[in-house]
């Protein structure tokens, strides 16, 4: 067993082991606000400045200068000057403060339980916009330009989005004081906790949400919300805080979809252009949920200017564009952006109603003039053949007058079908990898996970491979090997690695809480014991931290041995090794 190194070394590693995190961030001044939001801001067009940000909430809330100046830009639309009223939409940005970028415990247990595409963000901000534009002769430019944005980490977009329709215009009328009442009352909400049914009070309304949980079975129905406390007036219940309306969103691309759900899966740069913010922001929003319950690991900009910071890196024809999907709405980006292998244009809203005319595959060559027309320019061929089936589903359900939901449902199976069918046979091998629960032993180092062979999990897929579970024909097996070079991959690869080191780790202490330690302990040195208790702490600690799946009865007893064994020391090191 290796020696602990010193008295000195003790104490410096027991301080380390037993020293509370930086602090959970309930316990701290808007801890609860935070829990759902950084900040608020209000930005507001400056004759002189051009977009400014003008208020951000909580005052000593503190945002980057850099950070300041991607909200002012990602807040308005790029081109405002026709739109009048109120528009909606969203935006993700690159953190560029350091010090925020860790995670603290309440956040690990939340993406712990969480759904993966529901975890908290580490690097990134999500925004949420009002934008209204009116006209106003007591202003010079005669127009009134103002948005009200929320900052968060969460991808609630449904939720943040009905919460600005009952704050901004408020807010547009009575200003700050407006504002404060609003996150004092945001300050008063209980956590965001996965499985639970929540009512989130706000000016005089009650939004109720169910915040979906990993533990959710795959495709079934969100338990409705319960009116728990027979609440007056009656709650406004959100059937989702995330969901889009899939349908609506993918009625002028059916046709591709099949494409697109392999572009997504596999990372490919993919740009799509449109013609507002919003329609920009719910297609990007849309396409990265295509691929539940697995987690779209690339980078994505539901909304993406030429003043954004990362701007030069994303345009850049020097290199491959990388895996990211933009959503922009500036026609320059057509030419700026041709290099890139894979364009979605996106036409200008139609009435709902009829089918938007599909249109095929077009070649990257003919994106040459501003007036290109709505399409998949890409010359990309897909692995799998096209679902006909689907798409005479849907056009059936247009023709009896379905309602959207109803086809969003069924475009949201049909994506997790697929999904699921392509990710079972990597969940089954991944699982093999595990180490037999009777190679553990309390004494020894849990066994290693064995490394990832993807020879060797293509050769299972000829007898457990995805055409078990799915109808759909095509090189499965080359679909895979182009997946294996991809962020998806490894980002997946990397999470169950994760969960399965914890689940080891928990074994461990399992052995270690049923095995007879005072009969280890007889016949050992004192360094051998003092490195044996260190060893231990420092497993007590890792499995709070990581929140092991560990039983507290387990932890508990362990906790008991430590007490026993170090009651068995001399007092120097009883002092050192006991409880602080």
């Amino acid at each position: 067993m290796e020696a602990p190194g010193g008295l000195e070394a003790l104490r410096r590693r027991r301080r380390l082991s037993s020293s509370p995190g930086a602090g959970s961030p309930s316990a701290l001044p808007w801890g609860r606000l935070s829990a759902w939001l950084e900040c608020v801001c209000a930005v507001t067009f400056d004759l002189e400045l051009g977009q400014a940000v003008e208020l951000v909430y909580p005052p000593d809330y503190t945002l980057t200068e850099k950070e300041k100046t991607s909200i002012c830009y990602l807040s308005f639309p790029d081109s405002y000057s026709g739109s009048l009223g109120d528009t909606q939409f969203s935006f993700r940005f690159r953190q560029s403060g350091g010090q925020r970028n860790a995670l603290y415990g309440d956040d690990f247990e939340y993406n712990r339980e969480a759904a993966v595409s529901l975890q908290r963000d580490p690097a990134h901000y999500f925004g949420y916009v009002f934008f209204r534009q009116v006209k106003d002769s007591s202003v010079k430019r005669g127009y009134f330009q103002k948005s009200l944005v929320l900052v968060s980490r969460l991808p609630y977009v449904n939720l943040f989005q009905a919460l600005l329709q009952l704050i901004a215009p408020e807010y547009f009328d009575k200003l700050d004081p407006c504002l404060e009442a609003v996150c004092s009352e945001i300050d008063q909400w209980p956590p965001p906790v996965p499985g639970q049914t929540l009512n989130l009070p706000v000016m005089g309304v009650v939004i109720q949400v169910r915040i979906p949980s990993r533990l959710d079975q795959p495709g079934s129905s969100p338990a409705k919300p319960q009116n728990q406390e027979n609440l007056l007036p009656a709650p406004l219940v959100l059937p989702s805080i995330h969901e889009l309306d899939l349908f609506r969103c993918f009625q002028p691309v059916l046709i591709h979809l099949q494409a697109l759900w392999e572009l997504l899966l596999l990372g490919e740069p993919l740009v799509v252009m449109a013609p507002s913010p919003a329609a920009s922001s719910e297609m990007v929003l849309a396409l990265t949920s295509c691929l539940a319950p697995l987690k779209f690991c690339c980078d994505f900009r539901p909304y993406f200017t030429i003043h954004d910071s990362e701007f030069k890196e994303y345009t850049t024809r020097t290199q491959a564009p990388p895996s990211v999907v933009l959503g922009v709405t500036n026609p320059f980006f057509i030419k700026t952006l041709q290099h890139w292998p894979h364009i979605l244009r996106l036409g200008d809203l139609k009435m709902a109603g009829d089918l938007p005319k599909q249109v095929k595959v077009k070649k990257l060559a003919k994106l040459k003039t501003l007036d290109a027309k709505p399409g998949l320019y890409t010359s990309y061929k897909t692995f799998l053949h096209k679902d006909k089936t689907l798409i005479k589903q849907l056009l059936k359900g247009i023709h009896k007058k379905q309602p959207s939901d109803a086809q969003s449902a069924l475009l949201r199976r049909h994506l997790l079908e697929l999904t699921q069918s392509f990710i079972i046979p990597l969940e089954h091998y991944m699982a093999s990898l595990m180490p037999l629960q009777r190679a553990i032993t309390p004494w020894k180092n849990p066994p290693q996970i064995r490394p990832f062979q993807q020879e060797d999990f293509l050769k299972t897929l000829e007898h457990a491979g995805p055409q078990l579970t799915c109808v759909l024909k095509g090189d499965w097996v080359g679909l895979y090997r182009r997946f294996f070079r991809s962020p998806n991959f490894d980002g997946w690869y990397r999470q169950r690695h994760r969960e399965m080191m914890h689940k080891l780790e928990a074994l461990h202490l399992e052995a270690i809480s049923e095995a007879n330690i005072r009969s280890w302990v007889k016949d050992k040195s004192e360094v051998e014991v003092v490195d044996l208790v260190l060893k231990l702490q420092e497993k007590l600690v890792r499995a709070r931290c990581h929140c092991l799946p560990v039983k507290e009865e387990v932890l508990h007893r362990v906790g008991l041995y430590i007490t026993t064994i170090v009651g068995s020391l001399p007092e120097d090191l009883q002092a050192v090794l006991g409880p602080q």
